[in-house]
């Protein structure tokens, strides 16, 4: 166990012994009577008084204000004793020397006391420097520190240097975790780590020395920031003593705080790392995506007008031609939808709001997709009265397509897809059913990217469709879910238009 390095404390009164300050405050005013009975011999005594105030102002510095005090009282017997009529007596004979021996031991007092004040601060003063200097150079050696175990070797090797006593550094919850110790070797026992888990739960003191009866033979001290406790350090002794005095609790209160500062550097710069990498996968990703779209538009665009010309000669005897062009349009499709995706993620997005009919919108939407549905049944329940929407007419058009596309795929050949909207007390709302094998899910499902739903219908793809249609929606205000459909079979996304986005009557033909 290491050697503690004991500081200056405020309240020190100085390295010399009660005693020994007492008999320095007697020998200072015995050479003070001395130098004055010389003096007298020769001058008379009218100076003698001020020779006892250099005693008492030495003794204030040197031993403190006790002893001072005690050089204050001999100073004005000695006086009394061997300079004032009748000399050797204690009797005072004339007025003058009642007034001078008094105002000596006035003077000698208030200049002990002013002096031992000022040697006090002083002290304290040097305390709170020598403090300061510890935990500045403690927060020094942790700047060098990138790791969590790193920061918890150099703070139990620091701070059982300065405690002198054994140290550990735990993490976690809610078990306890042992991050690092010194001296290495050091065992904690079941209970010990049990106490350094109540530390960490409760942000409080555990362990001996306690508030609460414990077992444990080490005390543990919380280390955390404003927002939670992140470790807890473990003192212990040899012998079983306290690891730490009353006196350094804020001197070790301090340099907890400066390893809480360093575990959280450390957090922040793991995340900001993880954040840098996520944003430099997100730009190759983005251009990834972008550079795909462009470099097959072109060749997808020149089989789509192929098959339409052979298709327009007749030469689709077998039909090859038209899944031919049914399929390039699907992939068509998603690639717009990949670059749809760019623009989202790079902020490009811009919503041109305008009134919209949801019975043109569903038509023109079932008009581009109908082909590549496969012969299933479409059931279209859009009433024509249906207040108006504002929206961006070319958003809300894809966003229509990838919910009729994503039905097809997700539902069985033949079966039913079923577009309805209605007006509902929270706004309008528009769902596109179809009839798979729905949804295990009690609530609506997060439309996120490439987020696949367990006993969901969906099949094939990777989500995209229904990410950027979450997207537009957001982008143009709405509301976009996905849920199980209402019959229980199957699954239903949909979109909703708030009230704020609903035109009344009046609102159209006032301009909109």
């Amino acid at each position: 166990m290491a050697m503690p390095v004991r500081l200056p404390s405020p309240g020190a009164k100085g390295s010399a012994t009660p005693l020994r300050g007492y008999v320095e405050a007697l020998a200072m005013v015995a050479a003070s009577t001395l130098i004055g009975l010389v003096m007298a011999r020769r001058w008379g005594t009218s100076a003698v008084d001020l020779l006892y105030l250099p005693a008492v102002l030495g003794t204030a510095v040197v031993a403190g204000l006790r002893p001072a005090l005690l050089a204050a009282v001999a100073s004005a017997l000695a006086y009394n004793y061997f300079f004032t009529a009748p000399h050797f007596t204690f009797r005072i004979r004339d007025a003058d020397d009642v007034v001078t021996v008094a105002m000596l031991f006035l003077v000698a007092v208030v200049t002990s006391r002013l002096a031992g004040k000022m040697r006090d601060e002083a002290r304290a003063a040097a305390a709170h420097a020598a403090r300061n200097a510890t935990i500045a150079g403690f927060a020094r050696a942790l700047l060098s520190c990138s790791s969590e175990s790193q920061i918890g070797e150099i703070a139990c090797r620091r701070v059982s240097e300065l405690f002198g006593c054994n140290a550990a550094l735990l993490t976690g919850h809610p078990v306890a975790r042992l991050v690092s110790r010194c001296p290495e070797g050091t065992v904690l026992t079941p209970s010990d780590l049990a106490a350094a888990a109540l530390t960490l739960d409760s942000g409080r003191p555990a362990g001996r020395g306690a508030m609460r009866l414990d077992p444990a033979e080490w005390s543990f001290f919380p280390i955390g920031t404003e927002a939670a406790v992140v470790a807890a350090i473990g003192l212990a002794r040899d012998d079983g003593g306290q690891p730490v005095d009353d006196s350094q609790i804020l001197l070790l209160e301090n340099l907890l705080d400066q390893v809480a500062l360093a575990l959280e550097r450390t957090r922040l710069e793991a995340g900001a790392r993880d954040l840098a990498g996520l944003r430099e996968r997100d730009r190759l990703r983005s251009a990834l995506l972008s550079s795909v779209g462009h470099d097959l538009r072109t060749p997808l665009t020149a089989i789509m007008a192929g098959a339409a010309d052979l298709r327009s000669r007749g030469l689709d005897g077998d039909g090859s031609v038209a899944a031919i062009g049914t399929e390039a349009t699907k992939l068509e499709r998603y690639i717009s939808n990949l670059l749809d995706m760019a623009r989202i993620e790079a902020g490009a997005v811009k919503v041109h709001s305008e009134p919209v009919d949801l019975v043109d919108a569903v038509a023109a939407a079932l008009r581009d997709v109908e082909a590549g549905l496969g012969g299933r049944t479409l059931e279209v329940d859009v009433p024509i009265d249906l207040p108006l929407v504002r929206a961006d007419a070319r958003l809300l058009h894809h966003c229509l397509i990838n919910l009729l596309d994503n039905a097809g795929r997700h539902s069985d050949a033949g079966s039913a897809i079923r577009v309805v909207a209605a007006l509902e007390p929270d706004g309008v709302r528009l769902s596109i059913e179809n009839d798979g094998r729905g949804l295990a899910l009690p609530g609506p499902a997060d439309l996120d990217r490439f987020r696949s739903i367990s006993g969901s219908d969906r099949k094939g793809g990777a989500g995209l469709g229904l990410a950027i249609v979450k997207a537009f929606a957001e982008a143009m205000g709405a509301e976009a879910s996905l849920c199980a459909s209402p019959g229980g079979g199957g699954a239903a996304a949909s979109l909703r238009f708030p009230l704020n986005l609903v035109l009344a009557l009046g609102e159209l033909s006032d301009g909109g």
